[in-house]
Order: C-alpha cells, then structure tokens, then sequence
C-alpha cells in the first residue's frame, strides 16, 4: 500500500479535537465536576515492545452525573507488533507500528443512565524498505441496566446515521460485527444492546482510500456525542434507590468480566507495557458478584434480559 495519503498528523489533530469536545460536552451535562487533564509523556522506550510516545487522559470522577469517566487520547510507537495485533494478521510480526487514537467509557451514578463506550484508533504497521500497513478501527456501543425502547432507538438511529454516507450496507455489517464483539460467550449474553465496531478498515475493505476511511472513523466519533448526550439528559434526574443501585453494581461486574477477559483495547494495551493506568480507566469504580442470581420474573430488573440477545433494534422497537 503506498504511503503517499497517510496524514497521521490530521488524524492527530482530528483526536484531540474530537476529546476536548466530548469533555465539554459531558461536563456541561454533569454540572458539577470538569474531566481533569494528565499529560503524559514516556521518557525513553518501556515494557517489552519499546514503546515510546505519549497521551493525554481526561477523567471524571464523583461527578454529579458521572461517578466516573475517562476520555483518553494516546499516540505511542512500538518496535514490534504485539500477538493480540498480529494473530488475525500473522503477516505484520516483526513490525514496528504506531498507534494513535481516543478511547472513553462513561459510568453514570443513576442506574437508568446507561454505560457508554466509544474507540476510534489508527494503526501504521511499519517495516524497512516496504510500505506502511495502515488500519483504521473503532465503534461505541451502549449499556443500560434499566433499558429504555425510545433510547436504543435513538442510540442506534444515530449510529445508522454515522454510516449512511459511506452506503447502506455500512450500518447492518457494524452493528451485526458489534453484536459479536461484544459477547460474554461464558455468560451467553451481550454486553448491552450494541451500536457499531469496526477493525482492519483499510483500503482492501470497500476500495476506499485512506481519506475516505479517515472520514468514516470522523463520523463516528462525531456521533458518539449526538447519541449519547440526549439519553444523559432525559435520564439523570429519574429517582432511584437502593435496589436500583444494588442492580447497576451488579450488572457492573459483566462490565468488568468483558473489559478483562475480551476487549482486544485492554488485552493490546496490557501485552504491550503500555500505561496501565490509563488502559483500566475504563473499569467501572464500584462492582458486585452475586451467587447465582436470578432477578424476579416480571420486575424491573428482569427486564434487561430480553435485551441481552442481539435483535434488528430499528425494527422490532419501532
């Protein structure tokens, strides 16, 4: 692939826009707390793939709204691809890469606020004497406790949205890759009710080019704030009490299982030496393990389950 196209320094510039407009924006939300903001930079190459670079991580904590959150901007390079890079593509071992791209979770205090999620990332996979590899890859999906019909709609109207101008047939091929990405196959259940996830986006994949898939991950990003904000906003003030929270914990601790034992993000982050802190930013501040517990048929909480499966969300809430 030539290189002749890759600006990383727009994608840089594009990053770090895209984090400070989502803090101002779920700051304002919250009313209460700013994101702190801790620059970071390696002073030599760390951990065993060398990497050097930095970051800028933005978190939130006790909130009025977000107990916790954290939007986290990172650009590091590493002398050799780690194996949770390199096991779909055996070819690129051996490569040296750079990594860029925004990385965020948000925790709610009230339960009938879902949980959030987006990445977007760029990849460069660099070896002497041959042309980059480049890769762009991301999404954002939603987690409730408490779901509400009209917010799944609007999460995934805005997600369909993010797509509709690269074809209609971006949507349904993220949303089904989403759905399976985000699976708990030892709990036979769905992290939440989905959006969009996306990897190896390159121009092997529809034929675009590298600004036209640099555009795409744009999109994305752009919507994550226009799907989400709305549902923080109609949500937050609904009362709640201690049984409601009892249940978030609870459902909390799925959160944490995916975020440990599957999520390519973490698993890359940690194989790499790369800066832990900001890699468990997004495990949730407090969570429960109950004993085989089974929520009263027909309750609140039950509820949740009939939504743990992966559906078509545009037609059967609609």
């Amino acid at each position: 692939m030539s290189d002749v196209n890759i600006n990383i320094q727009a994608v840089k510039e594009y990053l770090l826009s895209l984090q400070e407009d989502i803090c101002q924006q779920l700051a304002a939300e919250d009313g209460g707390k700013d994101f702190i903001v801790d620059e970071w930079e390696r002073e030599g190459e760390e951990g065993v793939m060398g990497l050097t670079g930095g970051g800028r991580t933005r978190v939130m904590e006790g909130g009025t709204v977000i107990e916790k959150g954290g939007v986290n901007f990172s650009h590091v390079h590493g002398k050799s691809l780690p194996p949770s890079a390199t096991a779909h593509r055996p070819d690129l071992a051996g490569r040296s890469f750079q990594a860029l791209g925004v990385s965020l979770v948000i925790h709610p205090h009230n339960p009938y606020v879902p949980t959030s999620h987006a990445n977007v990332r760029l990849f460069v996979a660099e070896k002497e004497g041959e042309a980059p590899v480049w890769w762009f890859g991301g999404g954002f999906d939603l987690t409730p406790y408490y779901p509400v019909d009209e917010d799944i709609v609007h999460w995934h109207k805005e997600s369909k949205d993010a797509c509709e101008p690269f074809g209609e047939e971006i949507y349904p091929k993220y949303k089904e890759w989403c759905d399976e990405y985000f699976y708990l196959k030892h709990r036979s259940e769905t992290r939440g009710v989905g959006g969009l996830f996306y990897d190896d986006l390159n121009e092997s994949t529809f034929g675009w080019d590298f600004d036209k898939c640099f555009e795409f991950m744009q999109s994305v990003g752009n919507h994550y704030i226009t799907a989400y904000r709305p549902i923080v906003a109609a949500r937050k003030e609904m009362s709640y009490g201690e049984r409601q929270r009892d249940f978030q914990l609870y459902r909390r601790g799925r959160y944490a299982e995916f975020n440990l034992a599957f999520d390519r993000g973490t698993i890359f982050g940690l194989q790499t030496g790369g800066r832990t802190e900001s890699i468990l930013m997004s495990m949730p501040p407090l969570a429960t393990w109950k004993y085989d517990y089974q929520p009263e048929p027909g309750t609140e909480e039950a509820k949740i389950y009939d939504y743990l499966t992966p559906q078509d969300w545009l037609k059967t809430l609609i």
